[in-house]
């Protein structure tokens, strides 16, 4: 008997590795130091030399049940841009510039040349948002896991200047709601998805007019990352206030997150172009319009506040970036909280 038998291939595991490298290398920065196999990642922070009170911002998170798309449709190649996405998008909102990432992949089975895929995804959401790839670990766990599958999360550590965090603690009255769009349902509310819509091949292969493509092909569309749009727009001048990162909760639990005391959020529905995966969803399976709002972006993945005298240059840069926005709408006084309407 050996380790091989219990079901765990360490020869995969270093096929893996020398699989990953070119993917991993392309997301170098200057300050990383070392390469891929050390038992840690190391990173310079030379530059907080530069900063009156540097700041290290961290997040985490995962995909969620959206893996269960990348399995039926046996496509790995995006799934990791989301990964990066849920947790640069969450630290971005700080202020803060992302430096790192690492991923942590558990499988039932160690296939490289799917593993590679994977981190081929995760390495393309580093390039996006400027960070590097500086570790990440692949466990087998053979019982545990079905063979064919996986679930992929990781972390990622950013740096702002305690001056320039964003906090929301400066907004006030007037100040304007800019939505950037999403590029579609993102890496939340798959298990409701996966309840709306049958989970076959069949299924996701499906061409729906109303889309303009294969269900399968517009639902595992990977999470937009907004690093560029909003570190761009901080660079020109723009006073960002306050961010929000619609994931999981909808508008309802994250548009408050971004307010401080005595601020109001007032969203209009109707200023901006919803999806039409999101109107698919609705009409299919009859969900409550509060409920679509509670549970997924309606297209809108990132909301900022900033002075309106601020807007036309916020959404300039936005847009040099290759994002969309809308003025969707303001802060006002009251009771901290989100309307709708």
């Amino acid at each position: 008997m050996d380790y091989r038998s219990a079901g765990v291939d360490i020869e995969a595991g270093y096929r893996s590795v020398e699989l990953i490298k070119g993917f991993v290398n392309e997301t170098r920065r200057p300050e990383v130091i070392g390469g891929l196999g050390g038992f840690a990642g190391a990173f310079s922070m030379k530059k907080i030399k530069d900063m009156e009170d540097p700041v290290l911002v961290s997040g985490t998170d995962g995909c969620g049940t959206k893996v269960k798309l990348a399995f039926i449709m046996d496509r790995h190649d995006t799934i990791g841009i989301d990964a990066v996405a849920m947790c640069v998008n969450d630290i971005i909102c700080g202020g803060a510039e992302p430096l790192f990432f690492l991923d942590y992949i558990a499988c039932g089975k160690n296939y490289p040349e799917k593993i590679a895929m994977i981190v081929k995804g995760v390495a393309e959401g580093c390039k996006q948002s400027g960070c590097s790839l500086v570790g990440g670990e692949t466990a087998e766990h053979p019982g545990l896991m079905n063979e064919d599958e996986y679930d992929l999360a990781g972390f990622a550590v950013g740096l702002v200047d305690r001056p320039k965090i964003i906090d929301g603690s400066r907004l006030c009255e007037g100040d304007v709601l800019i939505g950037l769009a999403s590029s579609g349902v993102h890496s939340n509310g798959f298990s409701l998805v996966r309840k709306v819509f049958d989970m076959t091949k069949e299924s996701l292969d499906t061409y729906y007019e109303e889309l303009g493509g294969k269900l399968g092909d517009i639902l595992l569309e990977p999470t937009r990352i907004y690093v560029a749009s909003l570190q761009g727009a901080l660079k020109a001048g723009v006073d960002i206030k306050a961010a929000s990162h619609i994931t999981g909760g909808g508008f309802y639990e994250n548009v408050p997150r971004m307010l401080k005391e005595g601020t109001h959020a007032l969203i209009h529905k109707d200023s901006y172009d919803i999806p039409p995966i999101f109107n698919l969803m609705q009409k299919k399976a009859s969900l409550d319009t509060d409920m679509m709002y509670n549970t997924f972006n309606m297209g809108i993945g990132m909301v900022v506040a900033v002075p309106a005298e601020d807007k036309d240059k916020a959404m300039d840069c936005f847009a040099a970036a290759g994002d969309r926005s809308y003025v969707i709408g303001k802060i006002t006084g009251g009771q901290k909280g989100v309307t709708l309407c």
